[in-house]
Parts: C-alpha cells; sequence; structure tokens
C-alpha cells in the first residue's frame, strides 16, 4: 500500500511540474525571477518533458510489486533522482539564505520522497493478500 501510495503522489507530483514546465516555461522561469532566454526556456520544457517522462513512468508502475529486487531499476532511479536533488536543493538553501522559501519547501518533499523510495528500494515488497 505504501508503494501505491508513494508511487501515485510522485507520479501526480512529477507529472503535473511536468507539464507546467513544457508549455508555460515563460511563467516558470517569471516565477523565479530568471532572464527569459530563447536557450533557457528550452532548457526549462526539456527538463518539463523529463518529469513528465518519469510521472508517467510511475503512475504506470505503480501496480506492479517494486522493492528489494523486484522492479529494481525503477526503485533505484526514483531513490536516486529524489536524494540527489534534495541534497542539492538543502545546500543550495543553506549557502545562500536569500533564495526563496519554496526552494526549501521544494527540497523538503524531496527529500521525504527520497525516503519512501529508499525504504522502497531497500526493503523486500510484502505481497497483499487478496481474498
Amino acid at each position: 500500500m505504501m508503494t501505491k501510495l508513494t508511487m501515485s503522489a510522485s507520479a501526480i507530483a512529477l507529472g503535473t511540474a511536468g507539464i507546467i514546465m513544457t508549455f508555460v516555461p515563460e511563467a516558470v522561469l517569471g516565477y523565479f525571477s530568471l532572464e527569459m532566454s530563447r536557450m533557457l526556456v528550452l532548457l526549462v520544457q526539456i527538463l518539463g518533458a523529463l518529469y513528465f517522462a518519469f510521472g508517467m513512468l510511475n503512475w504506470m508502475s505503480k501496480a506492479s510489486l517494486i522493492g528489494g529486487i523486484y522492479n529494481r531499476p525503477i526503485a533505484v532511479a526514483n531513490f536516486s533522482h529524489f536524494f540527489i536533488a534534495g541534497l542539492a536543493l538543502i545546500k543550495s538553501i543553506i549557502s545562500n539564505s536569500d533564495l526563496p522559501l519554496i526552494f526549501l519547501v521544494i527540497g523538503i518533499v524531496y527529500l521525504i520522497f527520497a525516503l519512501l523510495f529508499g525504504l522502497i528500494l531497500f526493503k523486500h515488497p510484502i505481497v497483499e493478500k487478496n481474498n
């Protein structure tokens, strides 16, 4: 149950972020007060495509047995993504206190997902019995 909930929540979060970054990259850049350039808009759109694809992977895998040796690449990819990005966000906040509060919130969400995917990765899945 925890695996399905974690996969669904991460799929929705990543998919939503991906759609926003793909279709309105200018709004994302404007929200963070970043300079508009065609190259930066393109990079945000590519990042959006990556997030959307990761969200789709998680959504389509949510009913599968994941953990331990089962579907290990999915668990490793999610754990790596959320752990590395979460640490990078927290490190940036610690070294630059002028960053907006949203970076802290996103960093905490990322580390929570990293913890959940770490548990999924290193714990053998429990098979639910259907009566």
